[in-house]
């Protein structure tokens, strides 16, 4: 069994760059009507101009209640009821626990994990209408584990993966899956400052690439059909765990 994406209703949060860029250039090549949404106005719009008809751009601050109802409003009116919805949007504020300023926490926690709560809550009402969909929320290897100097974000991603199951477990009878993606390092604008020395004890010494993530949420979403409330993860084997040499004596 696979799901068609053939005019499927889609809405990409954090749209303009990086990832989420690369979903909606996967989501439009596989058919699909794509709402591609986010703060950088610029980058969206050249990016809805380059793909044409089939991708339109709006702004959305993932915080504002009334900025998703709208979102899904305007999808609604132009293409019919939602049946993805990628959650994509997120920030990473670095600080230790006692120095990180509680202003970047609630600023993380705001736009990581209530932004995706806020996107669900907006757009199952027209799935519903819909007869069903699939929700994918990105969230990372940091929803797996924990990095020092990154309360806010591994708190907002392991939250987005607790959040995801709860909302697979209550909206399985309505025919809507909920999954998560967990990326490690992928070469994106968040992650600039990665160098390969920091990928290079993984199982695959590199970075990923955008088109890796959407090619794993393009299963997620046509293939993966029986599947709802579990991880999905793409990360060279990042949290497999680590190399121990071995004393020059058992050589």
């Amino acid at each position: 069994m696979s799901m068609s994406l053939d005019g499927a209703v889609a809405i990409v949060t954090g749209a303009a760059r990086g990832m989420g860029a690369a979903h909606v250039r996967g989501l439009a090549a596989a058919g699909a009507k794509v709402m591609a949404t986010d703060v950088l106005d610029d980058l969206g719009r050249a990016l809805a101009d380059e793909l044409g008809s089939s991708v339109v751009y709006r702004h959305l601050d993932v915080t504002d209640r009334d900025g998703w109802e709208t979102v899904v409003a305007q999808a609604e009116e132009a293409w019919g009821p939602v049946k993805v919805l990628v959650n994509n949007a997120g920030i990473v504020v670095f600080g230790s626990i006692d120095t990180l300023a509680p202003d970047d926490w609630q600023r993380t926690i705001d736009i990581n994990l209530t932004g995706v709560f806020l996107g669900m809550h907006a757009v199952v009402p027209s799935m519903k209408r819909g007869g069903g969909g699939a929700i994918v929320n990105i969230s990372s290897t940091a929803g797996m584990q924990g990095y020092a100097n990154l309360g806010a974000y591994v708190a907002s991603k392991w939250g987005a993966r607790g959040l995801t199951k709860t909302a697979a477990i209550e909206l399985g009878p309505a025919n809507i899956r909920v999954n998560s993606i967990h990326p490690g390092p992928i070469r994106t604008p968040m992650t600039d400052g990665v160098s390969l020395e920091s990928v290079a004890s993984q199982p695959i010494p590199r970075i990923g690439e955008p088109e890796e993530v959407t090619a794993m949420l393009l299963f997620i979403l046509q293939d993966a059909t029986y599947s709802t409330g579990h991880e999905f993860i793409i990360d060279g084997g990042t949290i497999v765990g680590s190399v121990v040499p071995m004393p020059d004596s058992d050589r």
